[in-house]
């Protein structure tokens, strides 16, 4: 019981870890209620048990388990987070829960996997299930099959991935166990509900017995489809729609998704690819050769045997298509023609899109063959080229299958018949386009004649099924020639042939091989029969109105006469012209005012004919008819049959000088309501059957014009070049010119191409020619400004689907020149050539090749089949020559091929995107013009279909990649529609957004918004559910990036646009320009929207337009600045990438205060709207200034969203206006607030580093009017954290503008501080980018500039390289220039830029000559003597404390001694004041740092006062080492100075250091890297030889030699072991140290590991065994011992065993922060250590930890013996002599009676008197009593007591813990005064007491002499002088009054230098003099001055 009432208090997740299982037990039933009572499933308490889940349900207590499971359950149902849990619960529930015996349990393990599929975890649920059937226990197999096909049931075949589960089926038929194949049978049933017959190809190979037991199930099944009944969390709509109809009764099924369902599974893809390529017998291409029909025969069986595999892995099967293509063409053996046919059919299928690369050069032999009539030849060719045609697109066969609809065999005719009737029923109005249908259309109508009935009968069929598929109303104009009777004969092949089979969807019955179902294009395109149906329905008004008959004179008289009044008619034929006129203007007026609907425009225009008609003599009456013609076509429902009755008229006239303006005027309406091409047409044919050259010149600059203002859409290009040839011949210049003109217009349209129709012309006109065309290059073809009233039908055709209209771009253009055919040139020899091994004859190939191609100029799709296959391989040529040739040759091909090429792409263009990956940047190049030669006449849709694309983009090459992707996105942009084989490169695309190559990265990047501006962000999303965890977290970042940034899809074309135009004819006005570029042929695109707005709403938008853009209201900015400091606001304005939560959150907080308009422009996908929205912004900026103010956060938030922008439009529009801005608030005054400046600054700062120079200008032109609105010392931390970025030039920019700051502002701008700011910015020198180097140094020399050599301080360690960079770039910018003065800050910087830390001014470099010397602490005297003019008052600080100048100096009570009042009154806080004096303890001058040194040892001192230290410790240390460091590098280095000076400087930094480390609160503060550096200063210098060759070296030595112990013994351990670790580590990797500088480090490591045994439960071991595994890392075992020494090797396994000997086996639990422990080989000798401690005797000695080793009290004698052995040899050892007599010393006071003489008998007088000696000096040290006597040589004896305070004793007790008071100080300072030979002064000023200091810290040498050896002379204590017991207590320093003395005498000095070196006379000799004088010696002088002051003011 006592038990369960220690658990019963634990808390539930405790509980849940219990040892006992009543207690996980219990906690799982609590764990359970409160899962079931928390309701919010993101709360922290879910976070508690996110580790513990797994234990839940493998708990090896069943009673507890069965709990668990069921808190398991409800904790994944509930928590938010338990997806993360998903892989390891489901793989313990596999494991440990499948195998339990209770069923219970095996149930709940089945809802746990069920409940992770319902939250989205399906795949990691499958995939763990999945692993379970590898699992050998039956139980789990069976377990893991029923919870798969429970989740199949429940959630479908949408859910669950079936094709893994497929895969592994037929595996568990084969089982052993009953039941495993029971279950798996189960599950085959299950799968057959959703699949159907896909499942039977998988399982095909399972035992018959269990085949034909399935097919009885499944006959059994409904045939219904199956439903889902459970749903995933993000599908509760759906099951909303399942419930409702549940309970209406759930008979109605949703069909569409239905057939989905069915039809979305493919049997094919359920099977695994065979590869059969290395199956095939070896000498097979040697057998098909062979002379005997049988080896032949055997070589093809061995195919069709490997070909019969459903699914075949990708290869190059070239050369096998090429054998089997020569045995079908050539072989006479017709059954090897059969068999060959029967392979290449079971290549097709199953290869399927792969085969398509290989259909262009075996689909002409195969419909060759067909010559053949047996059947069973002919059966094996159709099923072939059925199987072939599913491959690859009618488009691709279509010149091969017209080629042969001209053969004289009705055989081949009859079965290329046939084969189009197949393939139109695979086919869809998409797939079939009427580019397509035409040619083949025109060719089976000819064969609709033919004299063969079968060749007749297999024509009417395919034209049957062809109306069947695309329509009767598509098919109709192909047929006009047809007779009423053979077109009523097609109409019944469309109701008997083409109803058979479905269109929408292809069965896969329909199929040869009836396994499989291949989706068709048809499902996706589901809209598209409707909308062409509705397109057509269009032409029928105009069809009427161009079959209008004529009406007769009569008739039309008649109907006039119903319109117009009666004397209008009469007059119309009057002999008088006035008459005439009048008519005419009664006939104009009664036009106006008819009624549009019953207006006779033929009648009108007959009317008008009538005589004198066109004859008119009088120009006035001519003009108002012509005006009449085009009032009538524009107002009335003018037909083609009403134009033809005046355009003769008109044409007439167009050249009449007076009324030619309204005939054209008059065509141009006729145009608008005829449509331009027919009028143009019929016009120019009119005017050149005339011979007036004026006419004709005048019409072709009319039609230059009209193309202009209609469009190039649907013009007969053809008609019109014949006629431009005949006016380029003749002989009127104006006719030529007028013909150039149009030819210009119509290369704006046409492009490079219509040159080719004029390259016979003579060359002086042909240079005409293209001097105009070199007019018109680079510019874009106006946007359309007229448009036919009614959709004619031209126009109607020319938009039937995307692709045409897409990819088409020259194709009418290009199919009007003439071609020749070169196969019969592509000989085999010719092949052959280029097959050569010799790579000259290759060469000589490929020239004869492109000759070939050039002579042609202009050549069919028809190559043959050898040639593109042998250009292929040249484009892998080794030789980059012939690569580069035949990239030349296939840029040829392209333009002498045309649209025809599309056949070839996946043949030869793939090949082409392969080369894009080679290493040679000028192959690159020529490939990517290759390929966009190609694509310029093929279009994109053939490239993205099928897997070739991804295929190439999934090869791991860099170059390949980056080009692709760049090219992609270049081009996706273009697309309306792609093909959905896109979705293949998706998770290649993934792959390239982490790529190793940042070029590789950024192209992907790029390439990511096309690819989703076409799939949709849910489906790329969708796709990285297959990415591992972390890459997927990024990519839907990026993704969320991309969908911002993510172009517009292009519209499809507006097809109401014309109607639009006829109801509105004055809307002329288009929004855009038409993409005309590339659809030359085609409909110029145009927006629909224009005519779409009516007049009214556009100005409504105007004016609203016209308000303000900005809505001022007051403290709204106030108001979002508090809701964002209170957290109400969701988000803060803080990102890496802007999500979409953000985007929203700024347009919520700017809809209240933004124009409405202005915000949709902002958040406008289009780039463009927001370069307009700038421009507006910019404009109104002055004139809404302060509304711009009120809204400036906003504002700049906004601009930061574009700085996340690609788009170098925006960016530079965005930095114009912020310029501008930027200026606004400068002369406004205002300034930035933190809010405003912390959400705009660092994303500013992102673009520093463009890599556009006039970006990068832009930004830093900003960042500069930045620190005129906003403080440039809070900028400075944006930019350091700028250099932080991984973009080099980001850094560099940075770097530069920090040293811009630097120089502009002074030191001040630092912050934090100076130092730690120069130390981040030093680090660059080392950075590996040369342009960030130089800016590194660059800002350091500024520094330079304004603060001289204290640079050197604080910039910190650099290495040698760095710091011979840094001392070089300082030479030479002192060689441009002298180094200026720090400049003084500009009068507006000066007003806005207050010093942020008045202090900080001590980093200016102290020089007299300095300029811009700041006057804070400096007391101008001869000034303020010489102002006899006014009255000035002192001030208060230097009055009231003159008068302790006079008094004598008392030496202060050491406890009483209050803080000098200097500091209070010098400084506003004691902080600051600190901060300065500890800032001058780095100083270069070395009275500024003693005298700074003297305050705070002034401090320390009194410990009512030594804790303001607290929180400076840090910062004190480091300006100590740095003056150590500046000591080594400089003052000893320099001649000119005094070595004394130096001397009390070191003495002055010892007796701070020994004062600060006497306080164990302080010193403890002091961190690991402070501690790293101080002892690195330290041991530096005790080897500093040069400091023992001075007079008192010596002494300073020793003294540091204390120091070094107080500083192990008093600061933090653990900071303390590290930084010797890290600082051993340093010392050993680098060589450039002192030898014995290691060897001291590891001295000062030996004494920490004796301090281990009392210091173990105070130091963070973890910590510790992270820099050893960080040191072994550097050092390995076997790199340590391969060091000189060995001592290093042995010190770390000393620490190491001393850290397992006190912590045992618990040391392994403290390896924490080590990450990939396993690897570490720290772990592993941990673990040997503590596996042999056992073996381990205590009474063992080790190095480290001998306190340890000697506690027993009983120890044998051997053991004794080699204690004291290894202990004799340490003192015999010059390194660890010292340390040697400690543990003597040590050893003895534990074991009195060990005796001794054994050892010492076989040893010298001299080494038994030194160890005798050497053990009193420690037993006297240590009690503080020790006498120690002079040499004989020495004056006297002094009896000298040493009290050195150790562990907290107080310091200023003496041995009789009697109070020792100032007196007796004092005297003993006499003492010591004398002795040195000193003057005894009532007065001790603070140069005396300094210099004094090192004989007062002189340390005795008993404690630990790390630099001398052995201690054995008797001369030693001569060197020594005697330690006085002043020891125990401080130095004495001097008061504040004589600081105050010497500061003003300093100040004095320092001003009359400043006024020497400004004097015209001479320097004066005695400067240096002057300047290093004592205070003390001008003191005399300063009281006089400073009295004389007081009694003139008085």
């Amino acid at each position: 019981m006592g038990d369960d009432s220690e658990w019963m208090k634990l808390s539930i997740d405790q509980k849940c870890e219990h040892k006992v299982w009543k207690a996980r037990l219990n906690g799982y039933e609590e764990a359970l209620k409160l899962f079931q009572r928390i309701e919010d499933e993101k709360s922290p308490e879910w976070g508690k048990y996110l580790g513990l889940i797994k234990k839940f349900v493998t708990d090896s207590n069943a009673v507890a388990q069965l709990k668990g499971l069921e808190a398991a359950l409800a904790f994944i149902e509930n928590a938010h987070v338990a997806g993360k849990t998903t892989g390891e619960v489901v793989s313990g529930v596999v494991t440990k829960v499948f195998n339990q015996p209770k069923a219970r349990a095996k149930e709940l393990g089945t809802d746990i996997c069920l409940m992770y599929i319902e939250i989205e975890k399906a795949e990691v649920v499958q995939d763990e299930l999945l692993k379970g059937l590898d699992n050998k226990n039956p139980k789990i197999v069976v377990a893991c099959i029923e919870a798969l096909r429970k989740a199949l049931s429940e959630f479908g075949s949408k859910i669950v991935t079936l094709k893994p589960v497929v895969k592994i089926l037929s595996k568990q038929f084969e089982s052993r166990e009953k039941a495993v194949r029971d279950e798996a049978k189960l599950l085959a049933v299950e799968i057959y509900k959703w699949i159907r017959d896909a499942l039977r190809p998988p399982l095909q190979n399972i035992n018959s017995v269990q085949l034909k037991e399935l097919e009885e199930e499944w006959v059994k099944l409904p045939s219904s489809p199956p439903k889902q009944t459970r749903f995933l969390r993000s599908q509760q709509d759906l099951k909303a729609k399942f419930e409702q109809q549940q309970a209406i009764g759930g008979e109605q099924s949703d069909g569409e998704d239905e057939t989905d369902t069915v039809a979305a599974v493919d049997a094919y893809e359920l099977l695994e690819a065979v590869e059969i390529l290395s199956k095939m017998p070896k000498d097979f291409y040697e057998k098909i050769e062979a002379k005997k029909w049988q080896e032949r025969k055997e070589a093809l069986e061995a195919v069709e045997a490997l070909t019969k595999n459903p699914k075949l892995e990708n290869g190059d099967y070239g050369d096998l298509v090429r054998a089997l293509k020569k045995v079908v063409g050539k072989d006479a053996n017709v059954m090897l023609v059969s068999v060959a046919a029967k392979c290449l059919a079971g290549l097709a299928t199953g290869l399927r899109k792969k085969f398509g690369t290989y259909a262009g050069q075996v689909v002409p032999t195969i419909l060759e063959k067909f010559k053949e009539k047996k059947p069973q030849v002919v059966q094996a060719l159709q099923e072939a080229i059925d199987a072939i045609f599913l491959t690859t697109t009618l488009q691709n066969l279509s010149e091969d299958i017209l080629a042969v609809m001209d053969n004289k065999n009705p055989s081949i005719k009859q079965q290329a018949s046939l084969f189009l009737a197949r393939s139109f029923r695979h086919c869809t109005q998409a797939t079939l386009p009427k580019s397509v249908l035409k040619p083949l259309c025109a060719a089976l109508i000819k064969q609709v004649n033919d004299s063969a009935p079968e060749v007749r009968d297999a024509a009417f069929e395919a034209l049957g099924t062809a109306m069947k598929v695309v329509g009767e109303k598509a098919v109709n104009p192909f047929l006009a020639d047809l007779d009423k009777l053979k077109l009523d004969k097609v109409r019944i092949c469309r109701r008997i042939k083409g109803g058979k089979r479905p269109l929408a969807r292809i069965n896969s019955n329909q199929q040869k091989a009836p396994m499989f179902i291949i989706p068709s294009a048809g499902p996706s395109k589901k809209g598209k029969p409707t909308s062409a149906a509705g397109g057509k329905s269009k032409k029928n008004p105009d069809s009427k109105e161009i079959t209008e008959s004529e009406l007769s004179a009569e008739v039309s008289e008649e109907l006039a006469a119903g319109v117009l009044p009666a004397s209008c008619i009469q007059q119309l034929d009057s002999a008088n012209w006035k008459e005439r006129l009048a008519s005419m203007e009664e006939f104009q007026r009664a036009v106006e005012t008819m009624d549009t609907a019953v207006m006779p425009c033929q009648a009108l225009v007959r009317m008008l004919a009538k005589k004198p008609g066109w004859k008119e003599t009088n120009f006035q009456v001519m003009q108002m008819k012509l005006h009449i013609v085009a009032l009538i076509c524009r107002r009335g429902q003018f037909s083609k049959t009403s134009a033809s009755v005046v355009l003769d008229g008109l044409v007439d006239k167009v050249g009449d000088v007076k009324c030619g303006g309204n005939a054209k005027e008059g065509l141009t309406a006729i145009g608008e309501a005829c449509s331009l091409p027919w009028t143009a047409e019929q016009v120019v044919s009119m005017v050149f059957a005339q011979k007036n050259p004026k006419n004709q010149a005048e019409t072709l600059n009319w039609l230059a014009n009209a193309m202009k203002e209609f469009g190039f859409a649907g013009i007969n290009v053809k008609g019109f070049i014949n006629n431009v040839k005949t006016a380029l011949g003749a002989t009127n210049p104006a006719v030529r010119t007028a013909a150039i003109t149009l030819l210009g217009v119509m290369y704006l349209y046409m492009g490079a191409p219509l040159r080719m129709f004029f390259e016979d012309e003579k060359p002086a006109l042909l240079s005409q020619i293209d001097a105009e065309f070199e007019k018109m290059q680079g510019q874009s073809p106006p946007a359309p400004m007229r448009f036919t009233k009614k959709a004619t039908a031209a126009e109607e055709e020319g938009d039937e689907g995307e692709e045409q209209e897409e990819d088409g771009g020259g194709q009418d253009i290009m199919d009007l020149l003439p071609r020749t055919d070169i196969s019969d040139k592509i000989t085999s020899n010719l092949v052959s050539k280029i097959e050569d091994k010799n790579w000259k004859i290759r060469k000589e190939g490929l020239d004869e090749t492109a000759a070939i191609i050039s002579e042609a100029k202009f050549i069919t799709a028809n190559i043959g089949g050898e040639l593109p296959l042998a250009l292929k391989g040249r484009l892998g040529d080794s030789n980059k020559i012939l690569v580069q040739q035949t990239l030349t040759i296939l840029q040829q091909l392209a333009t002498a091929m045309g649209p025809g090429l599309k056949q070839h792409v996946k043949a030869l263009g793939i090949s082409i995107v392969t080369v894009l990956g080679d290493s040679k940047p000028n192959v690159r190049t020529a490939a990517m013009t290759t390929l966009q030669a190609w694509v310029e006449q093929t279009g994109m849709k053939e490239w993205l279909e099928g897997e070739d694309l991804s295929e190439e983009l999934k090869r791991e090459n860099p170059f390949l990649r980056q080009e692709m992707l760049g090219w992609l996105a270049e081009k996706l942009p273009n697309m309306r529609t792609v093909p959905g084989d896109l979705m293949l490169c998706v998770p290649h695309l993934y792959t390239c957004l982490e790529d190793r190559n940042g070029d590789v990265r950024k192209k992907a990047q790029e390439a990511l918004p096309t690819f989703m501006m076409h799939l949709g962000y849910d489906k790329m999303s969708k796709a990285t559910g297959k990415l591992k965890p972390s890459s997927k977290d990024q990519v839907l970042a990026m993704l969320e990036k991309a969908r911002a940034v993510m172009p517009a899809k292009l519209a499809a074309p507006a097809k109401t646009g014309g109607g639009k135009s006829s109801a509105e004819p004055t809307s002329e006005e288009v929004d855009g320009k038409p993409e005309v570029k590339k659809v030359r042929g085609g409909v110029a695109a145009k927006k629909g929207a224009a005519g779409k707005k009516p007049a009214a709403k556009s100005q409504k938008d105007e004016e609203d337009k016209s308000g303000p853009i900005f809505i001022l209201f007051p403290n709204a900015k106030e108001q979002r600045i508090k809701e964002e400091k209170q957290l109400k606001v969701i988000l803060k304005w803080n990102f890496i990438t802007p999500r979409d939560e953000y985007v929203e959150q700024l347009k919520t907080q700017m809809s209240t205060c933004f124009a409405k308009w202005l915000q949709d422009e902002l958040f406008h996908f289009d780039f463009q709207r927001h370069v307009k929205a700038i421009g507006v912004m910019i404009e109104r900026l002055e004139s809404e200034s302060e509304a711009t103010i009120s809204c400036l956060d906003l504002i700049l938030k906004w601009f930061t969203l574009r700085f996340f922008d690609t788009n170098t439009t925006v960016l530079m529009k965005v930095l114009e206006y912020l310029k501008l801005l930027f200026a606004m608030l400068n002369r406004e005054n205002y300034h930035l607030t933190e809010y405003e400046a912390n959400s705009f600054a660092p994303y500013l700062i992102l673009k520093v580093g463009e890599s556009k120079d006039v970006v990068r200008k832009d930004v830093r032109a900003i960042l500069a009017m930045l620190c005129k609105v906003y403080p440039a010392s809070k900028v400075f931390p944006f930019l350091m954290d700028g250099t932080k970025s991984k973009n080099s030039k980001q850094r560099a920019e940075c770097l530069e503008e920090l040293g811009c700051l630097i120089e502009g502002y002074g030191m001040n701008v630092c912050q934090p501080t100076p130092a730690k700011s120069l130390k981040e910015i030093a680090v660059h020198i080392g950075d590996r980018d040369t342009s960030v180097r130089n800016a590194a140094l660059n800002t350091v020399v500024a520094v330079y500039n304004v603060c001289g050599d204290q640079v050197y301080k604080l910039i910190g360690n650099l290495s040698e390289k760095d710091m011979s960079m840094l001392e070089e770039r300082i030479k030479r910018s002192a060689k441009k220039a002298p180094p200026a003065p720090a400049k003084q800050s500009a009068p507006e910087r000066s007003q806005r830029e207050p010093p942020a830390n008045p202090n900080a001014t001590f980093l200016r470099k102290p020089v007299p000559s300095a300029s811009g010397l700041l006057d804070e602490f400096q007391l101008d005297l001869d000034m303020i003597e010489m102002d006899q003019s006014r009255v000035c008052e002192l001030p208060d600080l230097v009055q009231h404390k003159l008068d302790e100048l006079l008094e004598p100096i008392m030496i202060p009570e050491p406890k009483m001694r209050a803080v000098s009042p200097h500091f209070d009154d010098l400084h506003n806080s004691t902080a600051s004041t600190i901060n300065f004096v500890i800032s001058q303890v780095a100083s270069g001058d070395i009275n500024t740092s003693i005298q700074a040194l003297a305050q705070i040892d002034e401090v320390l001192r009194q410990e009512d006062k030594a804790e303001v230290m607290s929180g400076h410790i840090d910062q004190f240390l480091i300006a100590t080492f740095m003056q150590l460091r500046l000591i080594y590098s400089t003052h000893m280095a320099d001649d000119r100075l005094d070595k004394k000076d130096i001397i009390k400087l070191y003495s002055c930094i010892i007796g701070n250091m020994l004062s600060l480390f006497s306080m164990e609160s302080l010193a403890r503060e002091a961190s690991m890297g402070v501690l790293k550096d101080l002892m690195h200063g330290l041991i530096t210098l005790m080897l500093d030889g040069r400091v023992e060759d001075i007079e008192d070296g010596q002494q300073v030595i020793r003294s540091v030699n204390l120091l070094v112990i107080r500083v192990l013994e008093k600061s933090d351990q653990t900071n303390m072991i590290s930084a010797l670790l890290v600082l051993l580590q340093d010392s050993l990797v680098t060589t450039a140290g002192p030898p014995m500088f290691s060897e001291l480090v590891m001295k000062c490591l030996w004494r920490m590991i004796r301090f281990l045994p009392e210091t173990i439960n105070s130091i963070n071991l973890d910590r510790i065994l992270l820099d050893v595994h960080n040191f072994m890392k550097v050092f390995p075992k076997e790199k340590l011992k391969q060091l000189k020494s060995d001592v290093p090797h042995r010190t770390l396994k000393t620490l190491l065993h001393t850290l397992c000997k006190l912590t045992g086996a618990k040391i392994l639990d403290h390896l924490s922060m080590i990450e990939n422990r396993n690897e570490s080989e720290l772990e592993a000798h941990l673990r040997r250590v503590v596996k042999h401690s056992g073996n381990l005797s205590g009474l063992k000695s080790d190095r480290g930890n001998e306190k340890t080793g000697l506690r027993t009290d009983r120890m044998s004698k051997a053991k004794v013996s080699d204690i004291l052995s290894e202990i004799f040899k340490k003192i015999g050892s010059k390194e660890n002599t010292k340390e040697g007599l400690t543990e003597l010393y040590e050893y003895k006071q534990k074991y009195s009676d060990a005796d001794l003489e054994p050892f010492l008998k076989n040893t010298s007088q001299f080494f038994q008197s030194y160890v005798e000696r050497g053990l009193r000096v420690i037993e006297s040290e240590r009690e503080g009593k020790a006498r120690i006597q002079t040499s004989a040589g020495t004056a006297g004896r002094c009896n000298v007591h040493v009290v050195i305070p150790q562990h907290g004793v107080d310091s200023s007790l003496s041995s009789n813990n009697e109070e020792l008071k100032p007196a007796v100080y004092y005297e003993r300072l006499k003492i010591l005064r004398q002795r040195q030979g000193l003057e005894n002064t009532s007065r001790v000023n603070v140069s005396r007491c300094c210099s004094d200091c090192r004989q007062i810290i002189s340390p005795s040498l008993s404690s630990l002499n790390l630099q001398q050896g052995v201690v054995g002379s008797e001369d030693e204590p001569q060197q020594r002088p005697p330690i006085s017991s002043l020891l125990s207590s401080k130095p004495s320093v001097a008061s504040s009054t004589d600081m105050l003395h010497s500061k003003l005498s300093q100040l004095k000095e320092s001003r009359e230098l400043y006024q020497q070196e400004h004097n015209a006379h001479s320097h004066s000799p005695t400067h240096a003099h002057t300047r290093s004088a004592s205070p003390a010696a001008n003191l005399d002088d300063l009281k006089k001055r400073l009295e004389r002051i007081k009694s003139n003011r008085q």
